[in-house]
């Protein structure tokens, strides 16, 4: 019994001595599913995941200017592809974690209809979306007010944060009556965790693909590359569909 529980030791710390650590780049939108799978990683391999999160259109200068960040985790296609030609990123390394659903949101219950017509009443001052520039939940917003043939009519009452966090952020402590957030802020296992929303028909913007690609600071990195393998598993993606993506 002795000599077994020494060799599970054993094991364990052969185990542990091989760990890493890989520095993450995380669009804001993703944050809070990205703490829970940095958690299960961790458990699961032993890796770190050491989590900086924010908009993707700022990580982009980030990375070109020499960041630290080993993988990114984007909020769209488009800004991985970019990095991948201007040699960034790994070639061959990139593919979509999820796919991101926009929302309508309000903190308040009974506030947002099951169809945002909400938008077209006096009963609201501020309407919180991301900068549009930079952020692909923002850019969702706009074409889907122009989609509703809204744009002028809103653009007085629409408070713009830096990105998705601090959209949510404004909608969630009641300074924006209503926002344009991401579906997993507000989205746990089937139901809005609290307030009142609607998830705008993904016709209505163009499809939010995040991808993921291992960034060529991380090339070398085992934890970085097992990190990109762990999104991929099935336990993974059961715990981002938790959250309102597609994965």
């Amino acid at each position: 019994m002795i000599r077994l529980a020494s060799l599970l030791a054993i094991l364990t710390t052969m185990g542990t001595a091989h760990a890493g650590e890989v520095q993450v780049a995380v669009a804001a939108n993703f944050a809070g599913p990205m703490e829970k799978l940095a958690e299960q990683f961790q458990r699961d391999t032993g890796h770190k995941a050491v989590l900086a999160s924010g908009a993707t259109g700022k990580f982009y200068a980030q990375i070109r200017n020499g960041a630290p960040f080993e993988v990114l985790l984007a909020a769209d296609d488009a800004t991985p592809a970019r990095l991948e030609t201007e040699g960034h990123v790994v070639a061959g390394s990139r593919f979509t974690y999820a796919v991101g659903r926009l929302v309508l949101w309000s903190a308040r219950d009974g506030v947002v209809d099951a169809g945002g017509k909400v938008l077209n009443t006096a009963s609201y001052r501020h309407l919180a979306i991301a900068n549009p520039k930079t952020a692909p939940y923002g850019a969702a917003a706009i074409a889907t007010l122009q989609k509703l043939g809204l744009v002028e009519a809103v653009r007085p009452r629409i408070v713009q944060g830096e990105n998705i966090a601090q959209a949510w952020q404004f909608t969630s402590t009641g300074n924006a009556e209503l926002g344009f957030v991401a579906q997993a802020q507000v989205w746990r296992d089937g139901k809005f965790t609290a307030g009142s929303g609607w998830i705008v028909p993904a016709n209505m913007h163009a499809p939010i693909r995040q991808d993921a690609a291992l960034l060529a600071k991380g090339e070398r990195n085992p934890a970085a590359r097992a990190l990109l393998h762990y999104l991929r598993t099935d336990k993974a993606k059961a715990l981002i569909r938790s959250f309102g993506y597609e994965a």
